[in-house]
């Protein structure tokens, strides 16, 4: 792959998560949402800390004590240990995350 962009259908019944690259400390992933959200009562509490880029469409992230609404080319860092889980994606298209996991 060659541009982050390319390959992505319209739609999808699930969300696409492509790895682009993983090196020892770090793994970057292209995620690709089609209004999925994180399950009911489900909150992310990893070892690592992310970084995320939104490149297209929008989104919010709830964090323990605020909701982060993110549009294209809005970034969020996200610490190791903080408890957070995807609220909304766009429904009316695709939503393009850039996301870095590092340590």
């Amino acid at each position: 792959m060659t541009n982050i962009l390319n390959q992505i259908p319209e739609h999808a019944p699930q969300e696409l998560v492509t790895v682009l690259l993983s090196a020892k400390n770090v793994r970057i992933e292209r995620i690709v949402s089609f209004g999925q959200v994180s399950p009911e009562g489900f909150w992310y509490d990893q070892a690592e800390n992310e970084w995320v880029f939104l490149l297209e469409g929008s989104a919010q992230v709830q964090l323990a004590d605020q909701l982060v609404k993110l549009a294209a080319g809005d970034y969020l860092n996200i610490p190791a240990g903080t408890r957070h889980r995807v609220q909304k994606t766009a429904t009316d298209g695709r939503t393009v995350w850039l996301a870095v996991f590092y340590t």
